[in-house]
């Protein structure tokens, strides 16, 4: 590892299988946690190139446990974190409101490493209890259209560098990672990313994989389309900027977003979306990355009929049932 620092601290880049074999190495324990890091602060300074995150994120698959749900052709809805925002979990509640839609969801998510609240987290205050079992995730998605994947338990290498992550406190390449290594290997993928250099570079890399996808920014630093402002989406295809109104929903606030001082707080914001009882912003947002979400999955369908079928989803109920369900079947609180 000394040899390989030197050579990022000279500003060099690592080759594809040389990123594989680095992320080989983290799992089987080789480096300390100082060297990791360092390693993590490398790609704190300057940007990681495509050959790099596709070397990582093959190590990762290679280790994964794997799961095939591939003949549900799910979705997964998620941000890299890492833009200092600290927002409730939209994501995740915008999963339940695609499920509630009648879509298949596989969600892959962690605990919170720059946030308070990750969707690890607000899973387990609702008592949600994460298994590798494939029958149980599978009866999870036929049941309620959605299965909860747990990352740590899925790869090797995310739970050996989930202290180090933690205590520095600081996005890292593994908050890139994690949307690419989902062990089901979703056939969509609605990815939100804090700034523009990210949005064109899983741009390529997903590009490569054969995953239909959609890249959205908000361009105040959002990793989501947070209606605060304009946002940029990217597909294979296209790329275009969008404003709160052009969809027809309010402009949201920064403390509307917000997800609070503890997980339990975020948790509550959680709720009080899919109950209707959460801010028209708060809302919103789970709206519109919801309604982005399906039009990944029906990208022949009009924006604002994919935004009608999310806010349905939401409004009518069918998202919060959903949850409910998914409680009884993944929970000792149902």
């Amino acid at each position: 590892m000394k040899q390989i620092l030197y050579r990022l601290f000279e500003h060099q880049y690592l080759g594809r299988d040389e990123a594989r074999q680095i992320l080989q190495d983290i799992a089987a324990g080789k480096y300390n946690e100082m060297q990791i890091a360092s390693l993590i602060t490398v790609f704190l300074m300057r940007n990681i190139s495509v050959e790099e995150l596709i070397g990582f994120r093959e190590a990762l698959l290679e280790m994964r446990v794997p799961v095939d749900l591939n003949e549900y052709r799910p979705i997964d809805i998620v941000g890299t974190g890492g833009d200092g925002k600290n927002t409730f979990n939209i994501s995740t509640t915008s999963c339940f409101v695609v499920a509630g839609a009648g879509y298949k969801v596989v969600k892959h998510g962690n605990y919170g490493a720059t946030s308070v609240s990750g969707a690890s987290n607000v899973m387990e205050q609702h008592g949600v209890k994460f298994s590798t079992d494939p029958g149980h995730l599978r009866r999870s998605i036929e049941n309620c259209n959605i299965a909860y994947l747990h990352a740590p338990l899925f790869n090797p290498a995310l739970k050996a560098v989930a202290h180090v992550r933690k205590q520095l406190g600081v996005r890292s390449f593994f908050n890139m990672l994690g949307p690419l290594v989902n062990p089901v290997i979703p056939a969509y993928q609605l990815l939100g990313v804090y700034n523009l250099p990210l949005l064109r570079l899983y741009n390529y890399t997903y590009q490569a994989s054969g995953t239909q996808f959609a890249v959205v920014h908000s361009l105040d630093g959002y990793d989501e389309i947070s209606l605060t402002g304009e946002f940029k989406v990217a597909t294979a295809n296209k790329e275009k900027i969008y404003t709160p109104e052009m969809l027809g929903l309010p402009r949201c606030t920064e403390a509307e977003l917000d997800g609070g001082d503890t997980p339990e707080a975020a948790a509550r914001i959680f709720d009080s979306v899919l109950e209707g009882t959460a801010t028209p912003g708060q809302q919103a947002c789970v709206i519109a990355n919801a309604g982005f979400a399906i039009h990944v999955i029906c990208p022949d369908k009009p924006v604002a009929d994919c935004i009608a079928e999310a806010r349905e989803s939401l409004e009518s109920g069918k998202a919060l049932r959903t949850f409910k369900h998914f409680l009884l079947l993944n929970s000792d609180n149902g």
